[in-house]
């Protein structure tokens, strides 16, 4: 309870808690015996959360992938499960950093990061959750292109074996792909500069041109009708 009135995130660093125990004698050791007793849970070396009877709200894994590894965001087959573009649920929270690939089991669940250069980073890139929650995530689009830039078993040589890839293997949803936003492509592929994100760009800009089509036609056939 020392702790839990003197902070507003059920979310603390080493310095941060050493600070809200100043007025024990050794905040090392009375670290020591809350982890003992849960009332204090270690992520990894450096960061804590309060135990499970002292929190104010569920954890947000999300917000602490940006925390345990960075800088990084949630990317990748997690955001991709978030968005319901694809099918399954997806449990290890998958992250992008420009800094070293890495993996940390902890408390609350497996965190991976892959790499990816600083240049193809930021585009995409936004805001998630609310107060003090709030996360960098993947756009839908940037989830997308960061998994099949990740895919290394994935080099397409035609339009047609992206077509196959996005339906076969990632299955995606086709109702969440018709909410994708061109523009947003367009930017992350240029960051990329890469053939396999290009040919996937054009794959699902075809794609979007398609629903636009359609809506359009159906537009088109209510006017007739009136």
């Amino acid at each position: 309870m020392d702790i839990r009135e003197q902070t507003r995130s059920d979310v603390l660093d080493y310095q941060q808690l050493v600070s809200c125990l100043q007025g024990y004698a050794k905040p090392r050791d009375r670290i020591g015996a809350l982890l003992a007793d849960s009332s204090l849970i270690r992520v990894r070396k450096g960061l804590y959360v309060l135990g499970e009877r002292y929190r104010r709200a569920p954890v947000s894994r999300e917000y602490l992938a940006n925390l345990i590894y960075g800088p990084s965001y949630v990317s990748l087959d997690y955001a991709l499960s978030y968005y319901g573009l694809i099918p399954e649920h997806v449990q290890d929270v998958t992250s992008i950093t420009t800094g070293a690939s890495r993996r940390f089991d902890t408390p609350f669940g497996v965190f991976s990061y892959r790499f990816l250069s600083p240049r193809r980073y930021s585009p995409g890139v936004l805001w998630s959750g609310e107060s003090d929650g709030k996360c960098l995530m993947a756009s839908p689009e940037k989830a997308l292109v960061d998994k099949v830039w990740a895919d290394k078993r994935f080099s397409p040589t035609s339009l047609k074996e992206v077509d196959a890839y996005l339906d076969d293997d990632l299955r995606l949803d086709e109702a969440q792909v018709a909410t994708l936003d061109g523009e947003s492509f367009t930017a992350i592929r240029n960051a990329f500069a890469s053939r396999k994100v290009d040919m996937l760009v054009r794959c699902l800009m075809q794609r979007l041109s398609r629903r636009d089509g359609t809506a359009n036609g159906r537009t088109r056939g209510h006017g007739d009708a009136s």
